[in-house]
């Protein structure tokens, strides 16, 4: 037979281990907290930005007739220049450019590099803790892939759009410790209260007539626990009663 569980049980386990929960929730805070503001190293990001297009019309009247196939070329060709921009040919001579102590594949897991869909605009973006170097890094990559293409493709169609730049107080985009300690209190929470379900499941001691009869075995009486401090006080209001009726003559001795 399945064992169920009400909605009452549920929140009188809650409530029963509120303080363990609570405990839990704000302890994965702090850590979170902590590891974020403390421990984890600030990462910021530096993005430039390239346009895959042909070079200057000859004619005046050309701008106005954009030939379609061109476009179509070029928005296919920028596959292919994401995968050249982050290869050893392009980085090995922006680290001799700017003397980097990064290998190309330490230097290649710092660059992204996006474009949207049926967009000739390639966005190329750098991560490191120094705001100043990612943006040296995403500038230098940007020209060096721009001086080397032509060469390595055999063709001139690339040119910058927008130039890295650090601002003056740069913001760092990696660790976000409001999304950290916020993804904490909800592991810590879910931990909290899934343990306290687990206490309560491994715990077999008999603490309520529930519990008998949740075994089959009917009960026959309950005898309640009394404390001696229970007794005293009963024992003082008896007492109090009892000079009460004397005062009155309500109590007769025998």
């Amino acid at each position: 037979m399945e064992e169920t569980i009400s909605l009452e049980e549920i929140f009188s386990i809650l409530k029963k281990h509120i303080k363990l929960i609570i405990a839990f929730t704000l302890g994965a805070a702090i850590i979170a907290a902590i590891v974020s503001y403390l421990l984890l190293t600030p990462i910021y990001q530096s993005s430039t930005q390239f346009i895959v297009n042909q070079a200057k019309n000859d004619g005046p009247y050309q701008n106005a007739q954009i030939d379609q196939n061109v476009i179509r070329t070029n928005i296919e060709l920028i596959n292919t220049y994401n995968v050249i921009i982050t290869s050893n040919a392009i980085l090995d001579v922006v680290i001799d450019n700017l003397d980097l102590t990064y290998t190309p594949e330490e230097l290649k897991g710092k660059i992204d590099v996006s474009s949207e869909q049926n967009s000739q605009v390639v966005t190329v973006s750098v991560k490191d803790p120094d705001p100043h170097l990612a943006t040296e890094i995403a500038n230098e990559t940007v020209a060096v892939f721009q001086e080397m293409i032509p060469e390595i493709m055999n063709v001139d169609n690339v040119s910058v759009l927008t130039e890295a730049i650090t601002p003056e107080n740069p913001t760092p985009v990696e660790p976000k410790p409001v999304l950290n300690i916020a993804i904490a209190v909800v592991l810590g929470l879910m931990i909290g209260v899934g343990l306290a379900f687990l206490i309560e499941y491994l715990d077999t001691k008999i603490h309520t007539e529930k519990d008998i009869e949740a075994l089959g075995i009917p009960v026959i009486g309950t005898i309640y626990s009394i404390q001696q401090t229970d007794l005293r006080q009963e024992a003082m209001k008896f007492n109090t009663s009892r000079k009460t009726a004397d005062a009155k003559g309500d109590f007769h001795h025998v």
